[in-house]
């Protein structure tokens, strides 16, 4: 799935090691979604979009999970 995980992370200068701590996973976990080999729970969508104060929307483009139905 396309996300912006990496523009928003990138503009307040943390890393992925930061965001993890932040919603609870890896960096691992962290790096698999922003380079969408791994979809999200919707749980930790939540809380990556909460983190960044944007909603799952503005975070993960829906039209690709849309297209794929």
């Amino acid at each position: 799935m396309k996300n912006k995980i990496r523009m928003l992370r990138a503009e307040k200068r943390w890393s992925q090691a930061d965001l993890a701590e932040m919603v609870g996973v890896s960096r691992n976990s962290i790096n698999s979604v922003e380079n969408g080999k791994f979809d999200p729970s919707l749980p930790l969508a939540f809380r990556i979009a909460h983190v960044f104060d944007r909603t799952v929307e503005e975070v993960f483009d829906q039209n690709e999970v849309i297209g794929s139905m």
